[in-house]
């Protein structure tokens, strides 16, 4: 993958993703991606940050991207790590789930989880002084309940504030930006010859406790994969890698 990075039939289908959202997004970043949520759902849930609708509020509310970067930044300045994992965590859970169900109730058990400040506070100033991959170490196991699927949210949002000092910026790996990344891996490993029935690619991009070597690498494919993007006509030559991202996320091809 670091070789062929994106194939043909992935540029394809990118570049038309990106002819349907490029008004929608047209400063070539995801920040307007937004997301919609109950806020009774999470009415047990404390901190709550402010920036985020009321839990008394009756009805759907939406938070974009660019809102929860806001958010997490004014809760980093004041160090209130735990809000500024609500904020990322809510946005990444959206409607899924009820209130006794796996988004609040989750949530909660993370937020009861003793030392979490402290872990939350650590991986930030790993992110600052050593970069992404760091600060996912800081995280992986760490915490009960708390995936990366999650906490590479919480270090997105936080690279926005923080930016690393070395390295690329965190990007979000969940399992649906993970089964892209699975099928981009079998269709190389078809076309190379060096994973044929695709079994090496489903191990790899199989479950959700990637290693950081495996946040690496996949980093570091998703950076030059902006790049190999960015070189064509069919996608804005400034734009961020989080875009790819969000484009992962949002389309699929056989």
């Amino acid at each position: 993958m670091a070789v062929c990075l994106l194939p043909d039939v992935a540029l394809e289908v990118l570049g038309r993703w990106w002819d349907g959202n490029a008004v929608r997004l047209a400063d070539g970043t995801p920040g307007v991606h937004v997301v919609r949520y109950r806020p009774s759902r999470w009415a047990r849930i404390a901190p709550w940050p402010l920036g985020l609708a009321s839990v008394t509020e009756v009805g759907d509310a939406d938070v974009s991207r660019a809102q929860v970067a806001l958010i997490v930044a004014g809760a980093l300045r004041r160090e209130a790590y735990r809000e500024a994992l609500v904020a990322s965590y809510v946005w990444g859970k959206g409607k899924r789930g009820s209130p006794g169900g796996s988004g609040p109730a989750v949530l909660r058990k993370i937020l009861a989880v003793e030392g979490l400040e402290a872990v939350l506070a650590d991986a930030v100033i790993a992110l600052g002084e050593q970069g992404a991959v760091a600060a996912y170490a800081r995280l992986r196991g760490r915490v009960a309940w708390f995936g990366p699927s999650f906490y590479t949210k919480f270090l997105y949002f936080a690279g926005k504030a923080v930016p690393p000092a070395v390295g690329p910026p965190p990007l979000i790996l969940d399992r649906v930006v993970a089964r892209r990344l699975r099928a981009l891996a079998q269709a190389v490993g078809r076309e190379t010859g060096h994973d044929p029935d695709g079994s090496i690619a489903r191990w790899v991009w199989g479950n959700g406790n990637w290693s950081p070597h495996r946040y690496a690498v996949y980093l570091s494919f998703m950076h030059a994969a902006a790049r190999q993007m960015a070189a064509t006509n069919a996608w804005p030559s400034d734009a961020s890698p989080d875009l790819l991202e969000y484009a992962l996320f949002s389309t699929t091809w056989q």
